[in-house]
């Protein structure tokens, strides 16, 4: 189809379509992941006259003046709610295959039901709407697409590059700071043990900047041989950066150069009974073997590639994949997309790829266990996004196909294992209704636990729980603000936790509609985990429960939120707890009841979140220095005033001519300070 391309009011027209060139106001819409695309790109926003049309009417009104021309489309529900973002090689085609009606599958032809409206982008080239799709789908995170449920970043090890002894540190999000990094790794924790050895292979600092520049003598991981101590120069510069060296080069895949080396020196320092600098080589030695015994398999023939598998049965996909780098394994993850259970696995492996890629390094190969559709199309645009060839291959034999299968092995057991678990859950959380009377089965459960040290630094935790298990990123801490509460008042820091929570809630949310029929279970599947929750459970018994009633009472919500007070037994015994809930007598659970210790486990979880995040605050406040509290100090005058007079307590007692005495602090600065320390005296 011809485009008449008239220029009216700044937007081009064709029909009843208008395609709006991209520029500064879509920033919203297109990350800088895809900028190189927006030149180039026309957004359209549909305003075919619908006349109440809606579903295959409606995008058959759409179709007549859709160009034959790749593109990006996006359907909306009547509530403006994205349902589905897809891309096509002829926009024309393919939206065009929605309006005949034919092979849709049950969750497919609902989605067409619920379209009202439809927004479109054309792309110059197929590359550009496989981009701009991911990147769409990952942002929108529509209802009908395949979803990559966990996208957080990968952690990595960086070596600093701005001081004159590196440092080593686990470091995630965007690559700011000069330095050399190396990875992704499977996990925090996996970062953490190598860091952990390396440590005693290399003797790196792992201490901040500001610790560095301040010691005056060694730390005790000097002392237990763990730092090589750069920072009291018990190294000379020219012996750490030899050590910084050798870290590289192992990490960067010549480990048995590295080794080789270090055996060498410690044959050296034997051969010359220097037994204490040999027993030092040794111990290297040891390390460095230990990194290398938790990497599992490594593999010549793989330098640098990421292998996927996929395993796709009874309603779950589970895609498992391990990253090499440098001919080193650093770990594998477990993905589980959210995915229509008709689909099969290639097309949710496909979909799946383009959003794990947005944000992420790519290696130059990539492994599959099975071939998709358009794996050609998606080697191009991993190419182009990487700015080097990205090879994605299907091996059919020798080493890569035998690495292909071991990772495959590791998706079914992970599938078993996930599938054995949300099949628990469903149990659970049925018995649960069952137990307190709940109707439907609830699908969010918040619990609520508060810790602190005789009112200090008191907190309150919110942890939920859902069909799946334990939902960690939406998690919430509260830290107790009020100054109304008496130290250790657990009531009246419940009262705030609930305040805040339910009031914010109300806000952004609104009050849930509950009047309608409980979904189906391919319903509660396809639907959004709600923000609201359906119980909340309140670690604490009677007392507890009046101060939050009274907050639901007085917000208007306590019919909405059933609450239930779980109390700890005779001797704050487990299996003895009691239960509380409105219009009800308190009781206890048998004993041996599931139900009892899946309560259990839900609290139990809030109270690890609530202490965790007490100790975490706690420590904060231990370590904070009185020179945080002056404004206009800096980190560079507070590590002059610590340098000049070795503590902060030395600090607060000099005179307006020592403070002036320390390079960089002037007089206005000095009398800061001064003033700060000595309030009556400056008066």
């Amino acid at each position: 189809m011809e485009i008449d391309q008239a220029m009216t009011g700044g937007k081009l027209t064709d029909g009843g379509i208008l395609y709006e060139e991209a520029g500064d106001d879509d920033d919203d819409i297109v990350e800088t992941s895809v900028a190189a695309l927006t030149s180039a790109i026309d957004w359209s926003e549909g305003v075919v006259d619908a006349n109440g049309l809606k579903g295959q009417e409606l995008i058959g009104e759409f179709v007549k003046q859709l160009p034959n021309a790749p593109g990006v489309y996006r359907m909306f529900d009547a509530a403006g709610e994205v349902l589905y973002v897809g891309k096509a090689r002829s926009l024309k085609k393919r939206v065009g295959n929605y309006a005949q009606g034919r092979v849709h599958s049950n969750r497919i032809a609902r989605m067409v039901r619920e379209t009202t409206n439809m927004e479109f982008v054309t792309t110059r080239t197929e590359i550009e709407a496989l981009l701009l799709e991911a990147n769409l789908i990952k942002r929108l995170r529509p209802r009908y697409n395949v979803l990559l449920r966990d996208d957080k970043s990968f952690p990595y090890i960086m070596l600093t590059g701005d001081s004159r002894a590196p440092a080593i540190f686990k470091h995630r999000g965007a690559r700011a700071r000069k330095g050399d990094y190396f990875g992704p790794f499977a996990s925090a924790s996996a970062v953490g043990r190598t860091i952990n050895s390396l440590q005693r292979a290399f003797l790196l600092r792992t201490c901040t900047d500001s610790v560095f520049e301040t010691r005056t003598r060694p730390c005790l991981l000097y002392q237990i041989k763990r730092c090589s101590g750069p920072c009291t120069n018990e190294v000379s510069e020219e012996g750490y950066a030899e050590l910084v060296q050798e870290a590289k080069d192992f990490l960067s895949g010549k480990s048995q150069n590295v080794k080789e080396t270090i055996a060498g020196q410690m044959n050296e320092a034997a051969e010359d009974l220097d037994f204490e600098r040999a027993a030092v080589y040794r111990d290297r030695l040891a390390a460095l073997s230990h990194v290398q015994s938790h990497q599992g398999i490594n593999l010549a023939s793989i330098e640098e590639a990421d292998v996927f598998a996929i395993h796709h049965e009874g309603g779950l996909t589970c895609i498992q994949v391990f990253f090499f780098r440098t001919g080193q394994n650093w770990g594998n993850r477990a993905y589980f997309p959210k995915a229509d259970p008709q689909l099969t696995g290639a097309e949710v492996l496909a979909a799946f790829l383009g959003q794990f890629y947005d944000d992420k390094p790519c290696p130059r190969q990539i492994l599959l266990s099975e071939p998709i559709e358009e794996q050609e199309l998606l080697g191009l645009a991993l190419s182009e996004r990487a700015g080097h060839r990205v090879q994605v291959a299907v091996p059919q034999r020798g080493e890569k196909k035998d690495v292909v299968d071991h990772v495959l092995s590791n998706a079914r057991e992970a599938h078993g294992r996930k599938l054995a678990e949300t099949s628990s859950q469903g149990r659970l959380l049925t018995g649960l209704a069952e137990t307190f009377g709940l109707s439907p089965v609830p699908r969010r459960i918040e619990i609520y636990d508060n810790s602190h040290i005789m009112g200090t630094n008191a907190v309150g935790g919110m942890v939920v729980a859902g069909p799946e298990g334990f939902v960690k990123n939406q998690y919430r801490k509260f830290n107790i603000k009020s100054t109304d509460i008496t130290p250790g008042d657990d009531f009246g820091m419940m009262r705030e936790v609930m305040t805040r929570r339910f009031s914010r809630l109300l806000k952004e949310e609104g009050l849930p509609d509950r009047s309608g029929a409980a979904p189906s279970p391919e319903e509660a599947a396809d639907a959004p985990f709600p923000a609201w929750p359906d119980v909340i459970l309140i670690d604490g018994g009677q007392g507890q429960m009046s101060a939050v009633r009274k907050i639901l009472d007085e917000l208007g919500i306590r019919d909405v939120v059933t609450a239930i007070g779980v109390a700890k037994g005779a001797d704050r015994e487990a299996g003895r707890e009691r239960f509380f809930m409105d219009g009800k007598p308190d009781f206890s659970l048998p004993p041996r009841d599931p139900v009892l210790y899946f309560v259990q486990r839900m609290r139990d979880e809030a109270h690890r979140f609530a202490i965790g995040t007490h100790r975490a605050r706690r420590k904060k406040e231990m370590v904070k220095s009185p020179l945080d509290e002056i404004a206009g100090i800096g980190p560079t005058r507070k590590r002059a005033l610590l340098q000049h007079f070795g503590t902060a307590k030395a600090v607060s007692r000099a005179a307006m001519n020592d403070l002036m005495a320390v390079e960089g602090i002037s007089e206005a600065v000095a009398r800061l300070v001064y003033n700060h320390f000595h309030e009556t005296r400056a008066e």
